[in-house]
């Protein structure tokens, strides 16, 4: 599959790229970011995936996350993709911030009009991940992935539907049982029908309870002053209260004067 860069930067002895892609999954042209540390250019490195929030692109964490220097000395592959298709001309997708456009939210619709190209949880899943091992010198054996809000729950469910896959799973303020919650509400009842025990499938909450056991580890920060945990969006207690219940280990970290935005990355 041809890549197109768009960019390139020398950035901490790596280079952080941007290129762009005709998507299998999404039907549509996709970028995504991918942050080359200096030891990729003799060997292959650990892959991480990074998942961004609603209304984020590929640019949000490589412009404001300020990994670069970590991942330099650590040797690290960082793939960010955008959050959503583009383009693709469906009537409403640009009509509200949390559904549509930026707001993919990492599952496969099944329901018309979005089921053509709101894909992305197999482009996450499979074809980016192929994409990244065909042509960037990573390791596919050590794999891990990570994400903010929409985002974070995007890590936690690729990781639990996939044991093995991934050897870490890391989130941000993520939204961790999007079943019960006004933005999960919105978006799976529009993406997966108004089924919803089908919106199971994508709520970690309820993934982790039928976790098989393989080795998984966990982890979360939280903002304490985060609006939206406080609005019932996030509800990461009933994300610890399943883990624990199934004896999978989680550590929860809730770290003081922290909010949501985007720069808690960092």
């Amino acid at each position: 599959m041809a890549l197109k860069q768009i960019s390139s930067n020398k950035c901490f002895g790596g280079l952080q790229k941007v290129f762009e892609h005709d998507s299998v999954e999404l039907k549509c042209k996709m970028k995504f970011a991918v942050y080359l540390p200096p030891k990729a250019e003799t060997g292959k490195c650990p892959a991480l995936y990074w998942l961004s929030g609603l209304t984020c692109t590929e640019q949000n964490f490589i412009s404001k996350a300020g990994y670069h220097q970590a991942a330099s000395e650590h040797g690290l592959v960082i793939i960010a993709p955008d959050t959503s298709p583009r383009g693709c001309n469906i009537k409403g997708e640009d009509e509200s911030w949390d559904f549509g456009t930026g707001a993919g939210f990492y599952v496969d619709a099944t329901e018309d009009p979005w089921k053509t190209n709101y894909r992305m949880y197999s482009y996450v899943t499979e074809e980016l991940p192929q994409l990244i091992n065909a042509n960037f010198p990573v390791d596919p054996q050590r794999m891990s992935i990570f994400g903010h809000s929409m985002g974070g729950h995007g890590a936690l469910i690729c990781a639990l539907k996939n044991p093995g896959k991934y050897k870490s799973v890391s989130a941000f303020a993520p939204i961790c049982n999007p079943v019960l919650c006004p933005w999960g509400k919105k978006a799976f009842s529009g993406y997966l029908g108004t089924d919803q025990s089908k919106w199971k499938a994508y709520d970690a909450t309820h993934l982790v309870k039928s976790y098989p056991g393989s080795q998984l580890d966990i982890l979360i920060d939280q903002g304490k002053d985060d609006q939206f945990l406080s609005d019932g969006q996030l509800l990461p207690d009933n994300f610890i209260a399943a883990c624990t219940e199934k004896k999978v280990p989680v550590v929860f970290r809730l770290q003081e004067l922290l909010e949501h935005c985007c720069f808690f990355e960092s």
